[in-house]
This record gives C-alpha cells, structure tokens and sequence, in this order.
C-alpha cells in the first residue's frame, strides 16, 4: 500500500483510483462495507481519509473519543487490500474549503478519482453542507462514478462509532468485535517505564493511550503482534489499562506482559487486541497480594486464550 498526505503532485500511478471516503474511525463492518463496494469498480483501490479526525480538528479540548490511532487506521486498511491511502491533513484550509471546491480541487485535480463511493449519511465541506446529492451533482459536472453505500445493522440498530465506544466503556470487547469485524486493537510504541512489573515478576510493555477513546479501565486477556524489531510475532497475554492505583496518581496507559516471552521490546511497536475483560483495576494491601492476583489474572487469561 502507498501511503499520501497530501493531493498535489502526485505521480500519474497514484491517480485514477475508485476511492472509498470517510473517517474511518474503527474501520467497523460499516466502512468494510463501504470499501467493498469502491473495490467493486475498474480501479485501483484506494481511500480518502482525514487526519487528524475533523472532531478533534474542531474541538481539539473534547474527551477523547478515537477508537484507533492513524498507525492502527493505516494497518487495518493495508490487512484490506487497500493500494493507495490518501490520508489528507485536515487544517484550517481543507475545513474553509466549500464541499463543490473540495471535488474540484482535491478530488478531481488532485487525486483524479476513477470513482467515489461514502455511506449514505457522509457529509463534507465547510459547514458539512456538502451530501451525497452534493457528491453526485459535482460527479456529473466532473465525470467520475459514485457510489452511495447503505448503512449496515446489526440486530437492527445501525453499526457506528459510537455504539462500538459504548461496548468498550462497558468492558465489552468481544461486543465491539463483532460490530468491528476483528478485534479492538491499541497500536504504538512501546515506551520507558517505572519497570515495576520488572521487579514483580511480570515485566510489562508500556504504551501510551492518549487522544483514544479508553476502553472500560481495567484487566484484560489480549493477544500481542510484535510488529517490528527482532521478536516480531504474536502472543498471547494479560494487559492492565488504567492508572495504577496502587502506586500514586498517573496518566492512563497499557500495560502488556507476554507470556512465555524474553526479550527488549524498549521503542519497538505493538498491537494489543482486547480479547476478555477480567477485572476492573483495584488496590491491594500490599504487593503480595497484588503479585497473587496478577498471577491469577495471567491463569485466567491463558485459559480463555486457549480456546481462540
């Protein structure tokens, strides 16, 4: 997959795309469907997509609602097939820009789009004025396809976004993968640390959460991609992410101990898949007891990993 981040000056091999469009937040079974219906066209398949999402754009002090970072959007669209990602930089140009402009400029002068295909309710533009019909009437004018795709249910309720953040902030991780289509994953670098854990006996991969939508704080059973460095693979494991009540007031962050693993993971990246919530975070009376249950925690966890 080639990746842009911006539409000017692209070379003739990266334009004439039939480009699905959207946030993509999730990459939920909605946008799988969406993309599959621009994968239908005569045309390489790409996708227009924004960053930093346009809500964090315009109210960039709101709780933080991403379900996955950029680094974890790009992954799940390449696992997809996608050839050409336009992640476009979403700025005080781009949100003045009117929705008949942006086909102009950024759709037909500059990425020149073979087709285009959003979801029913896609909207674009300054002041989200432009819609579909806005989409097919410039369409028209400038001579490419598009497609409107429908939106997709579940059990009769719309899958969205926002009813994936629900599942997850109810500690429901198999929930949201099933409106997903695969697990929740958080995606990052694996940062320095108090190395606690180390002195335990359960050294854990630290990563940072901030800008995501956090899952219900607490105790997981996850599955661990090693991405890059020398022990890239999978595991299994046992993940807290929260605070760490037991040891002062800190930032959230997640915690990753790999069973059966040795090794330095220090600035490598991972990808953590919520597969079970075990627990919620809670503080012991000593350490003894805190060892006890992250053994537990780890028993649990293999048990249910086991049966994946």
């Amino acid at each position: 997959m080639r990746t842009h981040f911006h539409w000017t000056e692209l070379a003739e091999a990266d334009r004439d795309a039939s480009v699905a469009m959207g946030n993509f937040d999730g990459v939920h079974l909605g946008h799988q469907a969406v993309i599959d219906q621009a994968r239908r066209a005569d045309a390489p398949l790409g996708i227009v997509t924004f960053e930093p999402h346009p809500r964090q754009f315009f109210a960039p002090k709101a709780p933080a609602f991403r379900l996955m970072n950029a680094e974890a959007r790009t992954h799940r669209l390449e696992k997809l097939g996608v050839e050409q990602l336009y992640e476009l930089p979403f700025n005080a140009d781009l949100a003045g820009m009117e929705a008949e402009d942006f086909v102009a400029e950024v759709l037909v002068r500059g990425l020149g789009v073979a087709h285009v295909t959003v979801g029913a309710d896609f909207c674009f533009g300054k002041g989200r004025k432009g819609n579909v019909d806005t989409l097919r009437d410039c369409a028209r004018r400038h001579g490419f396809g598009v497609t409107i795709a429908e939106l997709v249910e579940m059990g009769g309720e719309e899958i969205s976004s926002t009813a994936i953040r629900t599942a997850l902030a109810e500690g429901r991780p198999r929930d949201a993968a099933q409106m997903l289509g695969h697990w929740h994953r958080i995606e990052g670098e694996v940062l320095h640390g108090d190395k606690r854990g180390r002195d335990l006996g359960f050294p854990t991969a630290n990563m940072g959460v901030g800008g995501l939508h956090l899952p219900k704080l607490g105790v997981y059973a996850v599955k661990i991609d090693v991405l890059t460095g020398p022990h890239q693979g999978s595991y299994n494991g046992a993940a807290s992410l929260g605070v760490r009540p037991m040891f002062g007031e800190n930032k959230p962050n997640l915690e990753s101990f790999l069973f059966d693993f040795k090794g330095n993971l220090y600035g490598e990246h991972l990808s953590v898949a919520l597969i079970d919530y075990l627990r919620p975070e809670m503080k012991f009376d000593g350490l003894p007891a805190l060892v006890a249950q992250m053994e537990a925690d780890c028993v649990r966890a293999r048990d249910i990993l086991a049966d994946l």
